[in-house]
């Protein structure tokens, strides 16, 4: 006879980890509010910054390699702004170059094969290959006539002028040969140096060319066909000095062949005060804050100002 009743199975749970203020969803959320707040004091930041500042920081989302620095690089080039009245002078002098070669009747069979265009950083001035080789035998540095005679056209423009200039030479994707030593990059830029002594031979100055590049295959005109012929070209960029008088003529230049050279900008100032000239005036600097005059209140420091004085170490 079972008198007493049966005894109820009790079970007794643990729950693991912390609760209340020990977990970790405050983390993630003091996370969020850390990373608004810097968000906030970012645009307040760029908001009070000078325009110079801004068109920095939007350069860096623009181009986040750092490779539009570099002069030359691309077609569309990325370098300083161009004002309008620089864009007018090289327009001028891209009329004149296309109005000059269509003249020359043994020239303008090439047309095709010479583009011009104005970029950013200046005047581009391409010098574009076809299967058959027009400007340079098949993997040789050697100029061919029309190379030679368009080039010493183009150097009796380039050397009245005071910009600077910049060659690249620029290859397919072809391997050059099985010979390990010497491939596209040292025929680039062997013929970006080729084309160099040529327009220097024809009057361009010796200080006026800075750079010589040779590129290989990295920059490919028709990125679709690395080995299409019209890779393979020489560019000549006129510099653009980024001002309005940036083409206007160098007084004294003049165009010699042989080994004699063009008289550089400061002979030819030289020349000029020995005739009698007033001396040229001293270029004004740009960009240079004017200073308050007496009795001025000085501008109150901005929001980004105080806080950056609250800084640990700021200077008081």
């Amino acid at each position: 006879m079972m008198n007493a009743k049966a005894q109820p199975i009790i079970v007794i749970k643990k729950k693991g980890g912390h609760g209340g203020h020990h977990g970790g969803a405050w983390k993630v959320a003091y996370a969020d509010f850390v990373t608004a707040m810097m968000s906030l004091f970012i645009v307040l930041w760029l908001m009070g910054s000078s325009e110079k500042v801004k068109i920095a920081v939007a350069g860096y989302f623009n181009d986040p390699k750092g490779t539009g620095t570099l002069l030359g690089t691309t077609m569309s080039g990325k370098g300083a702004s161009m004002s309008q009245a620089a864009s007018d002078a090289l327009q001028k002098l891209k009329d004149k170059l296309e109005e000059e070669i269509k003249e020359r009747k043994e020239l303008e069979k090439l047309s095709k094969q010479i583009e011009i265009t104005i970029t950013a950083e200046g005047l581009r001035i391409e010098l574009i290959e076809d299967k058959n080789g027009t400007f340079y035998q098949s993997g040789s540095a050697r100029l061919s006539d029309n190379g030679q005679e368009l080039l010493a056209l183009l150097a009796k423009e380039l050397s009245t002028l005071p910009n600077e200039l910049l060659i690249e030479g620029h290859t397919d994707a072809t391997p050059y040969s099985t010979d390990t030593n010497y491939g596209n990059w040292e025929l680039s830029a062997d013929r970006a140096n080729s084309a160099r002594r040529i327009l220097q031979q024809d009057g361009v100055r010796g200080d006026q060319v800075t750079q010589v590049r040779g590129y290989a295959d990295q920059f490919l005109r028709v990125k679709s066909n690395p080995f299409d012929p019209s890779n393979r070209r020489i560019s000549i960029l006129v510099k653009n000095s980024g001002g309005g008088e940036a083409l206007a003529p160098v007084a004294g230049t003049r165009v010699v062949g042989g080994d004699q050279g063009a008289l550089t900008p400061k002979a030819a100032a030289g020349q000029a005060q020995t005739a009698g000239s007033p001396p040229a005036p001293a270029p004004v600097p740009v960009n240079v804050p004017a200073k308050p005059s007496a009795g001025t209140p000085a501008a109150k420091p901005g929001f980004m100002d105080r806080i950056k004085g609250m800084m640990p170490g700021a200077k008081k």
